[in-house]
């Protein structure tokens, strides 16, 4: 019996996930990130049949047969279908190796600030079946956290969260979420403004692979020292027929203000309703930007120029909530701290 009790120590692993609208970002306790993939499930229709998990359903979009679709279960940052993304977590899960037969892994998954006990216990029980603990964690609080900000510390810090379905703006101070807005604007309306900037503008009707291509590509939120230019692919409104154009960064930027102006109100707002001491420390130590979308270029200086606060992008922005979720389970001492952010 001892001889089973160390091999249950030895294969049983923590895992932290960052179950995102757009991506699952996977972290190991002990090896760091290990997978990450588009949180994205390609399904038979007639069969229900699972025939393909993420790189590999998101490669598939747009390509597939009238009877496959690729389909997204998180929507808005919160599960959209409970049965799809039980099994997209169960995958990731085995993709990253930590079942034994001995034991299975506990599970900190992040999850947006403010939704419902409904949507939270979603979450828990999607991971659940492959889990022997499904914790969760607010995405502000493992943001900053896997940000390495000073989350335990008397003076306040500000963070900026930017996934693919929500944004949220969050100060944090001693260990705790002491102001938090939450805005369902995020990466994906930056894709719909692209698809719809090309639909109206050039009749042409681009796909979401497309539309993400052309945010990395020519993406901004301030101006270029040098405007770029991208070619865009796909089929004409009126004639049906595939087509080819090319589109400016500045036509992009534009498309993408009315998105970035409703984030920046946001900012505003959670600002106002700062305490004062607080305030006076985030003058002094800025806004931190972590998410997807704080690799836009330039998202920072805009977020400045808005604020008049300093705005520094984390080293590592696409990770912070996943690195945030696995430095919690590796230190017991900080998960005591912040127990009122995590959730059973």
């Amino acid at each position: 019996m001892k001889f089973i009790g160390k091999l249950k120590s030895k294969f049983s692993k923590d895992l932290g996930i960052d179950l995102g609208t757009k991506n699952t970002v996977v972290y190991a306790k002990g090896k760091g990130i290990i997978l990450r993939e588009p949180s994205m499930v390609a399904i038979d229709k007639n069969t229900k049949e699972v025939m393909a998990i993420g790189n590999e359903a998101y490669n598939m979009v747009g390509r597939t047969p009238s009877n496959i679709i690729a389909v997204r279960p998180m929507k808005d940052g919160v599960i959209a279908d409970f049965e799809i993304a039980e099994k997209m977590v169960q995958a990731f899960i085995e993709k990253a190796n930590m079942r034994s037969h001995w034991n299975k892994p506990r599970v900190l998954i992040g999850i947006p600030w403010g939704i419902t006990a409904v949507e939270k216990r979603a979450v828990s029980d999607a991971a659940r079946r492959d889990a022997k603990q499904s914790l969760l964690i607010e995405e502000p609080m493992a943001a900053a956290i896997g940000a390495h900000l000073p989350i335990e510390s008397a003076s306040g810090c500000m963070i900026i969260d930017i996934g693919g379905g929500t944004t949220e703006v969050a100060v944090i101070c001693l260990s705790g979420i002491v102001v938090c807005k939450s805005i369902r604007i995020a990466g994906d309306e930056f894709d719909e403004a692209i698809v719809s900037h090309c639909r109206k503008h050039y009749n042409l009707q681009i796909g979401e692979n497309m539309a993400e291509q052309i945010k990395i590509e020519i993406g901004s939120a301030i101006p270029f020292e040098k405007e770029r230019s991208s070619i865009v692919k796909g089929r004409d409104i009126l004639s049906g027929l595939p087509r080819t154009f090319t589109i400016s960064s500045m036509e992009i930027r534009d498309s993408l203000s009315d998105p970035l102006d409703q984030i920046a109100q946001v900012v505003r707002q959670t600002l106002e309703t700062t305490p004062p001491e607080l305030s006076a420390d985030i003058m002094k130590e800025g806004i931190f930007l972590t998410g997807g979308g704080a690799l836009l270029y330039g998202i920072d200086q805009f977020f400045s120029e808005h604020t008049n606060l300093k705005v520094s992008k984390a080293e590592d922005p696409l990770s912070c909530v996943a690195i945030g979720t696995g430095m919690v389970l590796e230190k017991k001492s900080l998960m005591r701290k912040i127990s009122s952010s995590i959730t059973k």
